[in-house]
């Protein structure tokens, strides 16, 4: 075999551990088939979008129809994530970031995720949660 095939299979040898550990610390990858997660990912604390989805989750109505829907809030604030409020490890963050291809320092950003895995909506500041339910309500596993 020669040096460099040595090499290349080498490296796909180290490389599939490596991948496999970003997937496994994606807490994304956990939800799946479970929760609807909601991802908020904006720079700084002060966030109009960030403030709008808490102001709109601190009212009962809206908070029981979140439940009710089996969602999740993922924040990522300055960099730093929480799921429902509890903190995550920077690991974690870093490969919730890296699988939905967001910036921290970006645009403020607003997903849903899918019992499936997949983002079914992108919205920036102006989200409006009841536009977000009614999408849910529209869903195959959501109708079932």
């Amino acid at each position: 075999m020669s040096k460099r095939l040595k090499f290349a299979v080498f490296a796909l040898w180290l490389a599939v551990p490596l991948a496999a550990a970003a997937v496994e610390s994606n807490p994304l990858v956990a939800e799946r088939w479970k929760t609807r997660p909601v991802v908020v990912v904006v720079p700084a604390p002060g966030d109009a979008l960030l403030a709008r989805v808490e102001s709109a989750l601190r009212q009962t109505a809206t908070r029981e129809a979140f439940l009710d829907r089996e969602m999740v809030l993922y924040t990522v604030v300055g960099g730093k994530g929480r799921r429902n409020g509890r903190a995550l490890s920077a690991t974690h963050t870093g490969a919730l970031l890296n699988a939905l291809q967001l910036d921290p320092a970006g645009p403020p950003t607003f997903l849903l995720i899918g019992k499936d895995g997949g983002i079914k909506m992108t919205e920036g500041p102006d989200v409006d949660l009841q536009a977000v339910f009614a999408e849910i309500d529209r869903m195959p596993m959501r109708r079932r």
